[in-house]
């Protein structure tokens, strides 16, 4: 009896004590994971939940480009970027471009094709990492870096088992999960100097480099491979993308000299067109004919376009049908709020005082933009210039810049070059207007306004689908200006049928454009250029201009 009591005692003891580790574990457990198994299991059904529901894929997903052939009006931009990546030493690039034009969609289609190729150091696996620079915060103590990385120190919340035993952990960045693949950094103009800075540094080592003052050679804790990453960084070897939609005098010159620099044109209004029409396609519309042609005069981009075909996709199905006609588009633009984009046409009807200058206007690209001049003799001498924006303020993430027009500068030299024509600026009241209210560079502007004001003191009539651009200098020489490209591309789409730029800008490969391109070094080429088929302008006076040295001494 007394043995049977002895052995229900042992058991009941050894079930206790089980039954007690048992417990304070499940403690010890739900003290370290903050939570217990019941509350974990709860949040998973919620999470399992969340991942079921799933909304209708937006037009804007998918219309996006599977295929390069699906980046429509990039075809020089692509073949740029193929030449670049899909080598056996592909290169860092940078992508100049306005907002959606396709420049995320062809890097990424890009790299996969150079993953297919043979001779390329990209494999199968190559990852494209894909980042926002506007998204992220320069940290000083840099506890957390999604670029480049940080080490969590013990002190830091979050450093986790490693910190709680004292020892700093490294915490790898987009620039090591890049390793053997592309970086594609959106926007990159916006980093911070700082972050900039270390970039380079990693672009130039190929490492990405940890330090922590809780680090310590000599300390036997560490696990080796935090060893190795310390004394002999991360490897972070990839082909950096950065896309920016600035101009490339914005960028540090550090970082564009490292890079293939690319250029993708804002989308003509065909492009825009075809991109609608895709998305009406893809949505399965009936639409009027022509309501393409009527979109791409409001959206300013692809974007613009496809969010249109999708609110009239919405009007449709209100209504029940799938048929969209203008109607539904003067709905989606009044309550959007679009505007026209008018693009003005060349004309072949001449006129005195007016010619068509070329400009450079952010997102829109090259457009024509018409300087009209009125020259009336006056008691009363003066200059006026007029429907410009006098100063323009451009904010970025580093704070805000204001820039002013020099048109009026470069106006005041068209009249001391006249003055060698026999021009007297105290007998005449001269006014220049720029009809489109936009910022205007006064300098590319010079040799518009210098023909404007010459045919209006003259009376001689401009051909109305020529077009010039060019700055003018005191002594009358053409120098050059920026953003020809772009210049001669909306030349071509006005229909002008001219254009006369500085000889110093001329490049073989606008042959390709198809236009009549004149190029000209001083006034006197400008002149003959443009009046050539009519009277001889009028002959330069033999006024002497004096250099600076001249003047001083």
């Amino acid at each position: 009896m007394s043995q049977w009591f002895l052995f229900f005692a042992q058991l009941l003891f050894f079930t206790f004590g089980a039954w007690y580790f048992w417990r304070n574990a499940r403690k010890s457990k739900q003290i370290n994971t903050g939570m217990s198994m019941e509350e974990n299991e709860k949040e998973m059904q919620k999470l399992y939940t969340m991942r079921q529901t799933k909304l209708t894929e937006p037009l804007s997903e998918q219309t996006r480009p599977k295929s390069l052939q699906d980046v429509i009006g990039q075809e020089k931009g692509i073949r740029a970027l193929r030449a670049a990546l899909c080598t056996a030493n592909p290169q860092h690039i940078l992508i100049y471009g306005p907002p959606g034009v396709g420049k995320t969609a062809a890097a990424r289609l890009v790299l996969e094709e150079a993953k297919q190729k043979q001779h390329s150091p990209f494999g199968k696996d190559a990852k494209f990492v894909e980042i926002d620079a506007t998204t992220l915060q320069f940290d000083e103590r840099s506890i957390a870096d999604p670029l480049l990385g940080s080490v969590h120190d013990p002190i830091y919340q979050g450093a986790g088992a490693l910190g709680q035993a004292g020892i700093p952990k490294p915490q790898i960045g987009a620039v090591c999960e890049a390793h053997g693949g592309v970086l594609f950094i959106d926007e990159i103009g916006e980093l911070h100097p700082m972050q900039m800075n270390r970039l380079l540094k990693v672009l130039e080592d190929r490492v990405a480099r940890f330090q922590s003052s809780y680090y310590s050679k000599s300390n036997q804790r560490i696990p080796p491979y935090i060893h190795d990453i310390f004394q002999n960084g991360m490897p972070a070897d990839f082909r950096l993308i950065g896309a920016t939609t600035r101009s490339p005098s914005e960028l540090p010159a550090a970082l564009r000299s490292r890079c293939t620099e690319i250029f993708f044109d804002g989308l003509s209004q065909n492009a825009i067109e075809q991109i609608a029409a895709n998305g009406m396609q893809q949505a399965g519309l009936q639409y009027e004919e022509g309501l393409c042609r009527q979109i791409a005069m409001y959206a300013s981009g692809g974007r613009d376009a496809i969010n249109m075909v999708q609110s009239m996709v919405a009007l449709a199905e209100m209504k029940g049908r799938k048929y969209v006609g203008s109607a539904e588009l003067e709905q989606v633009a009044e309550s959007g709020r679009y505007q026209p984009l008018y693009k003005q046409k060349s004309s072949t009807k001449p006129r005195i005082g007016v010619v068509n200058g070329l400009a450079v206007a952010g997102s829109v690209g090259g457009l024509l933009l018409t300087v009209e001049v009125q020259v009336k003799q006056s008691r009363q001498p003066r200059l006026d210039v007029t429907g410009i924006v006098e100063e323009e303020e451009i904010r970025n993430a580093h704070g805000v810049s204001r820039r002013k027009s020099n048109a009026r500068g470069s106006a005041e030299n068209v009249l001391t070059v006249l003055e060698q024509y026999g021009f007297d600026r105290n007998a005449y009241a001269v006014h220049i207007n720029f009809p489109s209210g936009m910022p205007i560079d006064g300098p590319s502007a010079g040799i518009a306004m210098f023909l404007a004001v010459y045919s209006a003191w003259q009376q001689k009539p401009i051909a109305g689908d020529i077009a010039v651009t060019g700055e003018i200098s005191l002594t009358g020489q053409v120098l050059p200006v920026g953003g020809v490209t772009e210049k001669l591309q909306a030349a071509k789409e006005a229909d002008v049928r001219q254009v006369c730029i500085p000889k110093a800008n001329w490049q073989k490969r606008y042959e390709r454009l198809g236009l009549e391109i004149c190029c000209v070094e001083c006034v006197e080429d400008l002149l003959c250029a443009v009046f050539a088929k009519q009277q001889n302008p009028v002959p330069p006076q033999q006024t002497q201009v004096l250099s600076a040295k001249g003047v001083f001494e």
